[in-house]
């Protein structure tokens, strides 16, 4: 944990590299995907208050609060990030506060949030996918939900050939770990979880599953001309899933 807290930090900096460029993002409408949006609408709708395990720079923040939110608390064990964030949202004038903390364990009392927003390369740091669903759970209100917009489970399997996707000889879909190679690296451990792994563990935590849905585009792509074969609409790259507390 030690070790991945410290390559999370080092990326991190990135967010301070790039600060003007992620303000111009977050002055337009944050990083809110067209079908988060559709998803998410008849939450924020209501005016949610928002808490946002593993926040990292905090453009969907940004643009959550600019698609109806009330407030979010973003919570980050990378200080980096979570004091680049505040930064932002300080200038911004947005209702955005962030917390530097590891999740599961997240240090805000029970029933605090309408809406524990998640995703985006944040399941891949969880030791216990359990734990992390019995937190989420802890923090909503009755009725509240949990969206998660995650990579799908599958993805560190496809190699990134340009002319075939193919499946990576040294990885396995119910590997309980592997060693990132690509963005953060730096011999980064992220923990597997199956997308049946991720769904029992949320209705086991007491959650109902209302949203389901996998995707064909990745939700992010290197900053450089890569463009894998595994990436032309032919698998699963990512998903969404809703769940409401009763």
């Amino acid at each position: 944990m030690n070790s991945n807290r410290a390559v999370w930090e080092q990326a991190s900096t990135k967010h301070i590299r790039e600060y003007d460029d992620l303000l111009a993002q977050a002055r337009g409408n944050g990083l809110l995907f067209p079908r988060e949006l559709q998803l998410l609408e008849p939450v924020l709708r209501t005016r949610p208050t928002v808490v946002h395990f593993q926040s990292g720079h905090g453009l969907d923040d940004v643009g959550l609060i600019k698609a109806g939110a009330k407030r979010v608390v973003g919570v980050d064990y990378s200080s980096v990030a979570a004091g680049a964030a505040q930064r932002r949202a300080v200038e911004l004038g947005v209702s955005c506060r962030y917390v530097v903390a590891e999740v599961p364990g997240v240090p805000l009392r029970d029933g605090c949030a309408d809406l524990v927003y998640t995703g985006k390369g944040a399941l891949i740091w969880m030791r216990d996918i359990d734990v992390w669903a019995l937190d989420a759970k802890r923090v909503l209100r009755p009725g509240g939900s949990l969206f998660v917009y995650e990579s799908h489970p599958a993805v560190p399997l496809w190699t990134w050939d340009a002319d075939e996707p193919r499946i990576r000889p040294d990885r396995s879909y119910f590997a309980r770990t592997h060693i990132n190679d690509t963005f953060p690296a730096n011999g980064a451990q992220e923990w597997q979880w199956t997308l049946g792994q991720i769904v029992t563990a949320i209705v086991n935590a007491g959650l109902e599953l209302q949203v389901l849905e996998e995707y064909a585009e990745p939700f992010w792509r290197p900053e450089d001309d890569t463009n894998a074969a595994a990436w032309s609409g032919r698998l699963p790259n990512a998903y969404a899933l809703l769940a409401q507390r009763p």
